[in-house]
């Protein structure tokens, strides 16, 4: 629900990413998420985490953009580590932030996150890496 200052790249790397697959989190994207009309509006708190949780279960890999803090995400990363799967972090770099050292420290995480400060740094990095990752 956090980080709608950066949609446009969220946008931008939700369509990268829906060229190498299926994006069950399409609707990050979505310029009215939290509206009347968004995505999430008419969604319980039990429904949103139901779903999520299946679509985390499901996933053969989580890419998870991580520039904003979120407990949700953070949440689903401790889970996706427990339970095996691969996950790529993307950070866009800034001078007066600083990545969670229990993401940059943590040996399940650290050969896989991507510092960057453009869109398409981005998406060149997800190139090469996602092959290594994927089953």
């Amino acid at each position: 629900r956090g980080g709608r200052d950066d949609l446009h790249i969220y946008q931008d790397l939700i369509k990268f990413l829906a060229t190498k697959g299926t994006v069950l989190t399409e609707h990050i994207g979505h310029q009215n998420l939290l509206n009347d009309d968004g995505a999430e509006h008419n969604k319980t708190d039990r429904f949103i985490w139901e779903r999520d949780m299946e679509w985390l279960h499901s996933s053969n890999v989580i890419v998870a953009e991580v520039t904003q803090p979120s407990l949700g995400v953070g949440y689903e990363l401790g889970i996706a580590e427990k339970s095996g799967i691969p996950v790529v972090l993307l950070y866009r770099t800034s001078p007066n932030k600083s990545l969670s050292a229990m993401l940059s420290g943590n040996v399940h995480f650290e050969k896989n996150i991507i510092y960057y400060k453009t869109v398409d740094e981005a998406c060149a990095a997800l190139e090469k890496v996602l092959p290594t990752v994927l089953p």
